[in-house]
């Protein structure tokens, strides 16, 4: 109990950090909070429904949750989309992070620590995407969206891989729900992509 104290607490700290790091440039930190509180509000929601009625899909409940807060946040606060939910993703890895390093030690997984290592290797990829996007002869538009959606789909198509290869992790509802959902976002994702690209600058 007092670790998920700690790792929600520490988590949420470096979730606004990043989240206000990354959207200073463009809206003023009243209007950052607004839009990181209210995508923590939704989350939580998410949480707590799905932790009632859907246990066992609380990780899908919980990614589900990101889309529906910034869409709400984008509605009321007028933020761009997909800046927001780059902020939203990046923001909350290192949350993600800690609680499988944190499932790792308290039950000493194997699995969750691999999870661990997963979701940092992914950041620094993110950082790279986010500095090098805009030099893709093939992603004509240059689109902010670009490394948001590609991280995204990398964690998906791990979860999907580890999947189908039989390992279980802690969020896992079962190999083949997982392939088939993970598979799904992954699609959604490159679609995503696609349109992005194919945008006028």
């Amino acid at each position: 109990m007092l670790v998920n104290i700690i790792v929600g607490s520490v988590g949420v700290l470096i979730f606004l950090f990043i989240f206000w790091k990354r959207l200073k440039e463009d809206y003023s930190s009243e209007i950052i909070f607004k839009a990181a509180f209210l995508l923590l509000t939704v989350l939580a929601a998410f949480f707590v429904l799905g932790n009632q009625f859907l246990r066992e899909w609380l990780f899908f409940t919980e990614a589900a949750g990101i889309p529906v807060g910034v869409l709400i946040a984008v509605s009321r606060l007028r933020v761009r989309f997909f800046e927001t939910l780059e902020a939203a993703i990046i923001g909350l890895m290192p949350w993600l992070s800690l609680f499988f390093l944190a499932d790792s030690v308290t039950s000493k997984s194997l699995s969750s620590f691999l999870g661990f290592l997963a979701i940092l290797i992914l950041m620094f990829v993110f950082y790279y995407l986010d500095v090098h996007y805009k030099n893709f002869g093939w992603y004509k538009s240059g689109k902010i969206g670009f490394s948001g959606l590609t991280t995204l789909a990398l964690i998906f198509f791990i979860r999907s891989l580890v999947a189908i290869m039989g390992i279980t992790m802690i969020s896992f509802v079962n190999q083949r729900s997982e392939a088939i959902i993970s598979g799904s976002i992954v699609l959604l994702c490159l679609l995503g992509l696609y349109n992005l690209g194919r945008q006028s600058k």
